[in-house]
């Protein structure tokens, strides 16, 4: 569903945006598409007139809006009748007392992203960033992906009218192409990981006018992400949880559910907030979690090796960022090597029934280190965010998976098979 822009829509907008704010230096700029300050060359954020948005949003009003992302519009840096949406967001918080009890934790939670209209939480992101682009009158929206990213805009941005243009590092797992390729977008493979394809983005986007919805419009792009943060707060009935544990591959979605729970606790939604924060990572791909454990400021960029693709940022954006709020919160970090990532998706499989794909498994992997070294407190309300679903990277856990038992059709043939 797509819808057009009024004045009175952008009106309102303007009045609970202040523009966009270096994260550097603190200059502030208006609101347009870009993402650095040309002051010093930090990363821009948008800012909000929180006394303009505690006048429009309640609990009630937020309890009555749609289930979707868009209950919580006014802390969104979009216009009201310019939203781009597939009815994303408002996924599942499920206990999960049977996986608890193996990592010897009473007050575990999962927040299942895993079952966005693309399944993963990208969705969430890119509603904001594919309706922002519609706003600016963009006709073109692209991304540099790792593969639910690529999903996401290529859906989005076929609803939207716009022409979506997707590049991907070559070696991405067959089943997110397929995925991409669905949808039918304009797909480019590109010869190198990740950075090298982020980087060949961020040299087009200088000379063409499209939308990259993770460069040029990284800052709207990124607020979406805060609905995470948002969502399980309504959903523990208004409270912040004791402890989040998030994947990270850029280190903006870590950043983005922080700065949601104390948004909350500015409107006064809900009360303090003292969540200790904590990042997953592989160890084929953790700057930032080596960073922690070494007890460096300086995040150092890797050259990704690990089968948690979604995650593969050997140079994250926001990664000192994530850094300062591990630290500053008392959380933890841990990084999680391929054969762990697998035992993990097994293991959540198993005891919860949620089929995660690798970066979920990096999650799980990380709440089980950091349970069992007594970073996680056995009694503290625990939320591990998974990110995608497990039918995006069956590659990854394919080789471990026993073969079925293949038998005739009789009833003796099923006694000769289970020995019973």
């Amino acid at each position: 569903m797509t819808t057009a822009t009024t004045p009175n829509a952008r009106a309102a907008t303007a009045a609970r945006l202040k523009g966009l704010k270096c994260r550097e230096c603190g200059t502030v700029v208006p609101i347009a598409p870009v993402y650095v300050c040309e002051e010093c060359y930090g990363p821009l954020e948008v800012i909000y007139d929180y006394d303009e948005i505690r006048r429009q949003l309640t609990r009630e009003k937020i309890e009555k809006g749609p289930r979707s992302i868009w209950r919580y519009m006014p802390l969104l840096p979009v216009s009201e009748d310019c939203i781009v949406t597939l009815h994303e967001g408002c996924t599942p918080l499920v206990p999960a007392p049977r996986l608890g009890k193996e990592l010897g934790l009473t007050n575990l939670w999962i927040k299942n992203d895993a079952v966005n209209p693309t399944y993963s939480f990208k969705d969430r992101v890119v509603a904001c960033a594919v309706s922002r682009a519609k706003e600016f009158g963009f006709d073109t929206v692209s991304c540099a992906s790792t593969g639910n990213l690529g999903c996401s805009v290529a859906a989005f941005g076929g609803i939207s009218g716009m022409r979506p243009i997707i590049f991907i590092p070559a070696d991405l797992e067959p089943s997110k192409i397929v995925g991409i390729s669905s949808y039918s977008p304009t797909l480019i493979a590109v010869e190198g990981n990740y950075d090298e394809v982020n980087r060949l983005c961020a040299e087009i986007s200088a000379t063409k006018n499209w939308a990259f919805v993770n460069i040029n419009l990284r800052p709207f792009y990124s607020e979406g992400s805060k609905t995470l943060g948002y969502e399980v707060a309504e959903q523990l009935g208004w409270r912040a949880p004791d402890h989040v544990v998030l994947p990270i591959a850029s280190g903006s979605l870590l950043c983005k559910v922080y700065k949601a729970l104390h948004e909350l606790e500015t409107l006064g939604l809900i009360g303090k907030v003292n969540t200790r924060v904590s990042g997953a990572q592989a160890t084929g791909c953790a700057p930032v979690a080596s960073a922690f454990l070494e007890k460096r400021d300086e995040i150092v960029p890797v050259r990704p090796q690990t089968i948690a693709k979604s995650l593969a940022i050997g140079n994250p954006a926001d990664g000192t960022y994530a850094l300062d709020i591990i630290r500053k919160t008392g959380g933890g970090a841990a990084m999680i090597t391929d054969e762990e990532i697998v035992v993990a998706m097994k293991l959540l499989a198993r005891t919860e029934g949620i089929f995660t794909e690798t970066a979920g498994g990096v999650t799980i992997g990380t709440v089980a280190k950091l349970a069992k070294q007594g970073v996680i407190g056995r009694d503290e309300l625990v939320v591990a965010y998974i990110t995608g679903n497990g039918y995006k990277t069956v590659e990854a856990i394919i080789p471990t998976l026993p073969k079925p038992i293949v038998i005739k059709p009789t009833l003796k043939e099923v006694e000769r098979a289970l020995g019973v």
